[in-house]
């Protein structure tokens, strides 16, 4: 009885703090209803009620993404340096996806085999 007890407060005080990070990491532009600081506030100050509250909000008022949400972050990552270096390499050569497609792995490893009889 004491455990189950111990291990409920330790799963409201998980979620508490899962609530209390999203709304202090989440963009001001993308609250809803009152300010992120507010939000903070009442989510610190009352604990429980105040992630639910959150999580309520989150849910209900949550921005919907736009197509031109979604096009911006793809013009974004194709603009990133390392997205830029993995379209070139897949440009020049495909690599192959497992060692058995790869006809020099295959004849390396036929040598090897002879090399050991």
């Amino acid at each position: 009885m004491f455990l189950s007890g111990v291990l409920f407060v330790l799963f409201l005080a998980g979620c508490w703090l899962y609530c209390l990070t999203d709304a202090a990491l989440t963009p001001a532009a993308e609250f809803p209803g009152v300010r992120k600081g507010i939000w903070v506030t009442a989510i610190a100050a009352t604990f429980v009620l105040g992630a639910l509250a959150w999580v309520i909000a989150r849910y209900v008022y949550r921005p919907a993404r736009s197509i031109d949400a979604l096009l911006a972050a793809e013009v974004a990552l194709a603009r990133h340096p390392a997205s830029r270096a993995r379209q070139a390499d897949s440009a020049v050569h495909a690599l192959p996806v497992g060692p058995d497609d790869d006809p020099e792995f295959l004849h390396r490893l036929a040598e090897r085999i002879r090399g050991a009889e």
